[in-house]
């Protein structure tokens, strides 16, 4: 899953792509590295995000999506916690709906969902459904768990088993631990760790581990207990080596979608990991 975000704050690439002529360029480029989806974002959710007005991220994502489907065959995923944005977004051509908040920020998605998928109109509308702890504002500050990986498994399944009862079937619901949303540096390694117990809750697994600040702690570029520093001696684009350790492992646990910035280089280590898988078994 190629991640393109259409925004001026992202913590990434933020401000890259808000053109739509640029963000359709970079995602022909993102699949030519060998994107399977295309994950379109017009609000930020990097700690410390201030929201997004509706009619703003419309007016970023939807002219994108549109052309993106128009010229392109790839598969649109939406990256959004409005169900008004997540409506407008597979009408333009999106059929995957990737919801941080899972379902939480607005109490009309997941139905919201279900109503896509039945009528004359329906649509084959997929959901990803994340764990969070608190919102982009506030949820570095103090993060607790008692054991991260079995409160966010609990947490994930609650939210699926709503999912699922408003209609949405198993097989097009797929769940996201959060790596770095409400999440310290002993949290993340946890979950990272303990993938393959996520996996037994019987969907697929989501990780975007990508470029993410977890990385810069663990190198000792960046301060974990400061998430809000204005001075770094790393920036996102230097994570490579810790993204492509992180999604190995994913890949040995089982992980299906990979949420990445780095398609090119990252779909090598997966094609890797997964031989090696291979000719171990």
């Amino acid at each position: 899953m190629g991640i393109l975000n259409v925004t001026p704050d992202s913590f990434s690439d933020g401000g890259k792509y808000l053109e739509p002529a640029a963000a359709v360029a970079r995602a022909k480029a993102l699949i030519a590295e060998g994107a399977d989806v295309l994950d379109i974002g017009g609000e930020s959710t990097r700690p410390g995000a201030d929201p997004v007005a509706e009619d703003e991220e419309l007016r970023r994502v939807v002219p994108v999506i549109r052309a993106i489907a128009n010229e392109t065959r790839a598969v649109i995923s939406i990256d959004t916690m409005k169900a008004g944005v997540a409506e407008a977004a597979v009408e333009a051509g999106a059929r995957i709906v990737n919801d941080v908040s899972a379902g939480l920020a607005d109490p009309r998605m997941l139905q919201a969902v279900a109503d896509l998928r039945r009528g004359p109109r329906a649509r084959d509308v997929h959901i990803v459904l994340m764990h969070r702890q608190g919102d982009p504002r506030t949820m570095q500050v103090d993060p607790r768990y008692s054991d991260p990986v079995a409160e966010v498994a609990g947490h994930l399944k609650a939210r699926a088993d709503a999912a699922l009862a408003v209609g949405i079937p198993a097989n097009r619901i797929a769940l996201d631990p959060g790596i770095g949303f409400g999440k310290r540096l002993p949290h993340n390694l946890a979950l990272l760790g303990r993938l393959g117990e996520l996996r037994e809750l019987g969907y697929p697994i989501l990780l975007g581990a990508s470029r993410k600040s977890f990385i810069g702690h663990i190198t000792g570029a960046e301060d974990p207990g400061d998430w809000l520093a204005a001075e770094r001696l790393d920036t996102p684009s230097d994570r490579i080596g810790g993204t492509a350790a992180a999604i190995v492992l994913g890949v040995q646990q089982g992980v299906e979608i990979l949420r990445i910035h780095d398609v090119s280089v990252m779909r090598e280590a997966v094609l890797v990991a997964r031989a090696i898988a291979r000719g171990c078994s």
